[in-house]
């Protein structure tokens, strides 16, 4: 019973490790995508272009869909985590505007 434990315990770090580097991928890839998504609110900004692109959204919303299903996630999860991004880079945008 012991060496069975073990071995989900083991199994159960491995897990946790994963999880772990996958989570800190998630985060520089945020970092990385918000620093030019604030390149992008400058520009907007000094071109006096809106904070938003309705269509531009659209089309990320349907290709990060697309992907999501692909990758086997839940697309819907996939739709709500990118309009968080997206009403965030606005808020940012607008922040640049002002």
């Amino acid at each position: 019973m012991a060496d069975t434990t073990q071995k989900a315990a083991d199994i159960l770090k491995e897990h946790r490790d994963s999880i772990d580097r996958l989570d800190a991928i998630l985060i520089y890839t945020l970092g990385e995508r918000f620093k030019h998504t604030q390149a992008v609110g400058k520009l907007k900004a000094e071109h006096a272009l809106p904070p938003s692109d309705p269509a531009r959204e659209a089309e990320q919303i349907e290709r990060l869909e697309d992907l999501a299903k692909r990758a086997r996630l839940d697309p819907e999860f996939a739709k709500k985590f990118l309009n968080f991004i997206i009403s965030e880079v606005i808020q940012h945008h607008k922040q640049h505007q002002e």
